[in-house]
């Protein structure tokens, strides 16, 4: 009974409309394209799988439960330390150094400064039993741990200061059973600094330097208001985002003699004038957000150097690169308009990553076991587990997101709840149900190879997938005037 009703619902999450792409226009253009997804996904029978994968298993509930332990005994009091003590990032120095004592503690190798990133680390759990160092799938967990920017100071408002804990927790349990069990396979951890800000981005300054290379499988967790899953596919949490800094340079003058200079503030001023005059012409999921983190020294002196700081976003990157250059023109035309200059400097890009069914539903089914609150029973959009895109496209993953607040993220009352009962409870369903996917992952080959044809089957859809949005976005033919 409890396979067939896994199963009815199941194929009825995935066969709705939902799971595809974020926009009509997408899932129009790349029918063809969602159509060869479903035809994999139901080829790899993704309700048997589950059913199969999670069948009761008296090891894994050993695993499980050592997870569970490793948090209420110490980690969730861990993970409440670095929320009181925020730390923005790239400067998350006391908060590495809390991380990387206790997997030190715990049979890892540890290793600062990866990939030119000071508060980047790795950490790799030391095999008894002379098991070679490539033998056996390669589990890699991500652990985050930087606070948001606020006008009030640093605050752990998405609640990254329990996600290293958490991490922490499932690599110790599966790295014992590894060992206990004398079974092959390698856990590694990966610090990862600064996930809410940009530049750099580090997890793609770290894939580029090699950190991520011949891992098999990551996870990671992250806060959430509701229980969620994503459906197959490819797209990303928050939008393809090109991240600009836009640096107006004037000349100074006394303000009494103001057309002495020329106002770089002003340039700023007219750039976000320009956008707002073409967003009519822009389709509607499109979003432009800015700062202006340097707009001048004195009010008793014109600007000669003026800062705008934006993310520009969309659901896919073909049609960000038309909105991106409207924004880029908008700049270049307010620079003409008052007699400045201009520097476009493309600091950072989040891209679509691939979600993956073979992992997200047995992940969702274990949420829902270790009793994970206020669930979501439909599929969310396809969404890569982190959010550079560059990790993801190329080594399947699951985020897990069981319910850890009932406010919004990046709110002071995420960060409240971070330290009550309901983020406490989340933290531990997560690393219970991480701990249960890793243990499925490292110790049944038959469900590798599974994960694995999924992955490879979405990732060669994509380079079709792009092109047939190039089709759907043609540019208007502009006459030269008469």
């Amino acid at each position: 009974m409890r396979i067939f009703v896994l199963r009815a619902f199941l194929l009825a999450a995935l066969s709705s409309a939902g799971w595809a792409q974020e926009t009509p226009t997408e899932r129009e253009a790349a029918k063809q394209v969602l159509r060869k997804m479903g035809e994999l996904e139901k080829s790899l029978d993704i309700p048997g799988l589950t059913a199969r994968v999670t069948a009761p298993n008296a090891e894994r509930d050993k695993v499980v439960a050592r997870a569970k332990e490793l948090m209420d005994s110490e980690l969730i009091r861990m993970g409440d330390a670095i929320t009181r003590a925020p730390e923005i990032g790239f400067q998350e120095d006391h908060s590495i150094k809390i991380l990387m004592d206790y997997l030190n503690q715990h049979n890892f190798v540890t290793e600062a400064g990866i990939a030119g990133l000071r508060t980047a680390f790795t950490g790799k759990y030391k095999r008894a039993g002379g098991f070679a160092a490539n033998s056996g799938p390669t589990l890699g967990i991500i652990l985050e741990y930087d606070a948001l920017r606020g006008t009030q100071g640093a605050f752990h408002g998405d609640q990254h200061s329990t996600q290293g804990p958490i991490g922490m927790a499932v690599a110790i349990a599966i790295g014992e059973y590894l060992d206990r069990a004398k079974l092959p396979g390698n856990v590694v951890v990966f610090g990862t600094p600064g996930e809410e800000m940009m530049p750099p981005a580090a997890k793609t300054q770290m894939f580029e330097a090699g950190v991520f290379k011949n891992v098999d499988v990551i996870v990671r967790s992250h806060a959430v208001t509701s229980t969620t899953r994503p459906a197959p596919g490819f797209g990303t949490c928050c939008l393809n985002i090109d991240g600009v800094k836009y640096t107006f340079s004037g000349a100074p003058a006394h303000q009494m003699t103001a057309w002495a200079g020329r106002n770089a503030l002003e340039g700023v001023i007219h750039l976000f004038e320009n956008i707002d005059s073409v967003r009519s012409n822009l389709r509607p999921e499109t979003r432009i957000q800015g700062v202006i983190p340097e707009g001048g020294a004195a009010p008793n002196v014109v600007p000669d150097r003026a800062v705008a700081d934006f993310y520009i976003r969309y659901p896919d990157a073909v049609y960000l690169a038309q909105v991106r250059e409207f924004v880029d023109n908008a700049a270049k035309a307010a620079a003409l308009s008052t007699g400045t200059k201009v520097k476009i400097e493309n600091y950072g890009r989040l891209r679509d990553g691939i979600s993956l069914a073979t992992l997200a539903e047995p992940a969702f089914f274990y949420m829902k076991k270790y009793g994970a609150t206020n669930v979501q029973e439909e599929p969310g959009k396809p969404s890569g587990f982190e959010e550079t895109g560059s990790v993801s496209s190329v080594i399947p993953g699951i985020s897990f997101s069981a319910q850890t607040s009932t406010f919004a993220n990046h709110t002071y009352e995420m960060e409240k709840d971070a330290l009550a009962e309901i983020g406490h409870h989340g933290f531990v369903v997560d690393a219970e149900s991480m701990a249960a996917l890793l243990f499925d992952f490292a110790t049944a080959a038959d469900y590798r190879a599974a994960v694995q044809q999924e992955f490879k089957g979405i990732q060669a859809l994509f380079g079709e997938y792009q092109e047939a949005l190039k089709k759907v976005y043609p540019l208007p033919n502009v006459p030269e005037p008469k």
